[in-house]
C-alpha cells in the first residue's frame, strides 16, 4: 500500500463523513416534523483485490416499527373523529340546558313544558282573566321558539358536517396523490439501487396527515410501492393506471377522463369526489330530487360509492354526524313536537300548528302537513289563538284548561312515535313514547346529552392513548437530538483525523519531490 492508496482511503473517509453529516443534519432539521422517521447513514468498508481501499457510501435507511406506526395512524383517526364530534355536539348541549336536579337550569324543554303547565294551572284559577290567557300563549311561544332553535341548530351542524366533507375530500385527494407521486419516484430509485429514505419520509408525512381524515392502513411492497386501504380493507387508488396496469402520466380530472398536466403531480380533485349541497330536515341519501339528496363520496370516473367505507377521522365523523347523529336528533324532536301538537289538538285546542295553521298528520316519513318530518322547524303557536286566546277558557269555563292539564300534559296518550321515523323510516328515538310531555322532553334532552357526553369521555381516553403511542413511536423511530449531536461530534473528530492523514500524505509527497 503506497501513498496514493493512503490518500485515496483518507479521501473516501472524508466523503463518507460528509455524507453521514448530511444525513444527521437532515434528522436534526426534521426532528419536529410530523411523521418524520430517523434516517441512518450506512458506510461500508471497501477493498480492492483483498486490499483495503477505504469506505463506500451505502443506502440511507429508516428506523421504522411498522406495527407501531400503523397503530398510531389508527389512533390519529380515532382522536380526529372524536374531536369533530365533541366540537359539533357541544353546540347542541349549550342550547339544551341540563336535566340535572342541581344544575339550576331553567332552559330545558321539560322546564318550558312545566312553565306552560303552570300557566294553564293559573288559568284554571282565574279562567276569565285575559292576563292568564296571554300567559299561556306566551309560555307556549317560548316553548316553540326553543324547539325551532334546536331544530335550526341540528340543521346548521348537519350542514357544517356536509361542508366539511366537501373540503376534506380535497385534502384526502392531495394526500393520496402525493403518496402516489412519491411511490412512483421511490420505485424508480430502487430499480437504480439508490437511496429513497428522504422520499419515504415525505410519503410517511402524507400518510400521517391522511390518517387524521379517515381510518387507513398501509402496506409497502418489495418494489417500494405503498398500498393504502380503508379500515374495512377497501383499497384507495394513489395514481391512475391503464387497462394494462401501467401508471398514467397525469391524473384524470373530475370534469372528464382526459389528461391534465404533462407530468404526474399531486391532485386535489382525484380520486374522490362529492357534491356541495344545501341540506334540509328531509334530505336523504335515497332522495331522487337533487334539491333534497345527501351526496355520496364516489370515485372519479367510475362513480363507485365509497361513503360507507370511509370511517374514522374527520371525514368519518362528519359522515356519521350528517347521516346518523343529527337525523336522529331531528327525528326525536319532530316526534316530540308532533305529539305536543296532537295531544293539544285532541282536546279541541289547536294551540301548536305549522305556519298554515295545520296540525301534522300521522305519517312518520312525510313532511308537514301530511307527516311529522321537519315539523319541529316550523311549529308555532296558532296565529288564530294568539289573536284571540279566549277559546282557552270560553265564557269563563275551566273545562278546556282542565282537559289540557290532565290529558294533553298529564297523560302519555297518544304515544309519541318512537320508531319508523325519518324520511327513510329507519330511525328510532331510543325511548318510550308513552310518557307525559314533560317526561318526553326530559328523555329527549337526556338521550342527546348522553351522545355528547360519550364523545367527550371517549375523546379524553383516546387522546391519552394517542399520547402514549406517539411517545413509543418517537422512542423507536423519532429523532433524538441529543444522540444526533453526539454523533456529530464523533463525525467531526473522524473528519479531522482523515484530514490530518491527507495533510500528512501531502507533506510526505512534498518531501519526496524535494528529495528528487
Amino acid at each position: 500500500m503506497d501513498l496514493n492508496n493512503a490518500l485515496s482511503i483518507a479521501t473516501s473517509g472524508l466523503e463518507g463523513n460528509q455524507y453521514a453529516l448530511g444525513v444527521l443534519s437532515q434528522n436534526v432539521s426534521n426532528a419536529s416534523t410530523t411523521g418524520y422517521v430517523e434516517e441512518v447513514a450506512h458506510l461500508n468498508s471497501s477493498d480492492t483485490t483483498g486490499t483495503g481501499s477505504g469506505v463506500s457510501i451505502g443506502l440511507t435507511t429508516r428506523t421504522v416499527n411498522t406495527a407501531l406506526q400503523g397503530s398510531l395512524y389508527t389512533q390519529n383517526a380515532e382522536v380526529a373523529s372524536l374531536t369533530v364530534q365533541d366540537n359539533s355536539l357541544s353546540a347542541i348541549t349549550a342550547l339544551q340546558g341540563s336535566t340535572s336536579s342541581d344544575s339550576g337550569s331553567s332552559a330545558t324543554l321539560s322546564d318550558e313544558v312545566g312553565n306552560l303547565s303552570n300557566a294553564i294551572t293559573a288559568l284554571i284559577s282565574t279562567p276569565s282573566n285575559a292576563t292568564a290567557r296571554n300567559a299561556v300563549i306566551s309560555n307556549a311561544q317560548t316553548l316553540t321558539t326553543s324547539i325551532n332553535t334546536l331544530s335550526s341548530a341540528y340543521q346548521a351542524q348537519r350542514q357544517a358536517a356536509q361542508n366539511s366533507i366537501a373540503t376534506e375530500i380535497s385534502s384526502v385527494n392531495t394526500d393520496l396523490t402525493t403518496i402516489g407521486v412519491l411511490s412512483k419516484q421511490i420505485m424508480a430509485l430502487k430499480v437504480q439501487g439508490m437511496s429513497t429514505a428522504d422520499l419515504e419520509n415525505q410519503r410517511a408525512s402524507a400518510m400521517s396527515d391522511l390518517s387524521s381524515y379517515m381510518s387507513v392502513t398501509y402496506t409497502e411492497t418489495s418494489k417500494g410501492d405503498m398500498l393504502v386501504k380503508t379500515a374495512d380493507g377497501t383499497q384507495l387508488p394513489t395514481y391512475p393506471k391503464d387497462s394494462n396496469n401501467n401508471v398514467l402520466s397525469t391524473y384524470p380530472t373530475t370534469a372528464s377522463n382526459g389528461q391534465g398536466t404533462s407530468t404526474l403531480e399531486s391532485s386535489s380533485t382525484w380520486p374522490l369526489t362529492t357534491d356541495t349541497v344545501t341540506l334540509s330536515a328531509s334530505s336523504s341519501i335515497t332522495a331522487s330530487d337533487s334539491s333534497s339528496y345527501v351526496p355520496a363520496i364516489t370515485l372519479v370516473g367510475s362513480k363507485t360509492d365509497l361513503t360507507s367505507h370511509l370511517t374514522g377521522g374527520e371525514i368519518g365523523a362528519n359522515i356519521d354526524l350528517r347521516d346518523n347523529v343529527y337525523p336522529k336528533m331531528q327525528a326525536q324532536l319532530d316526534s316530540f313536537s308532533a305529539t305536543l301538537a296532537t295531544r293539544f289538538n285532541d282536546q279541541g285546542v289547536a294551540l301548536f300548528t305549522d305556519s298554515s295553521g295545520d296540525v301534522p298528520g300521522t305519517s312518520t316519513t312525510e313532511t308537514s302537513p301530511s307527516g311529522i318530518v321537519g315539523f319541529s322547524s316550523v311549529i308555532q303557536v296558532s296565529a288564530a289563538l294568539t289573536a284571540d286566546p279566549s277559546s282557552l277558557s270560553p265564557d269563563g269555563s275551566t273545562t278546556v284548561a282542565q282537559n289540557l292539564l290532565t290529558t294533553a300534559l298529564g297523560s302519555g296518550t297518544p304515544a309519541a312515535p318512537a320508531s319508523g321515523l325519518g324520511v327513510n323510516g329507519n330511525i328510532s328515538t331510543g325511548y318510550s313514547g308513552s310518557q307525559t310531555l314533560a317526561n318526553l322532553a326530559t328523555s329527549l334532552t337526556s338521550a342527546q346529552a348522553q351522545v355528547a357526553a360519550t364523545a367527550t369521555a371517549s375523546l379524553t381516553t383516546a387522546t391519552s392513548v394517542q399520547s402514549s403511542l406517539t411517545t413509543k413511536v418517537a422512542n423507536v423511530s423519532g429523532v433524538n437530538v441529543d444522540n444526533e449531536m453526539s454523533n456529530i461530534i464523533a463525525l467531526q473528530n473522524a473528519y479531522t483525523a482523515n484530514a490530518k492523514i491527507v495533510t500528512a500524505v501531502k507533506t510526505m509527497f512534498t518531501a519526496l519531490l524535494d528529495a528528487v
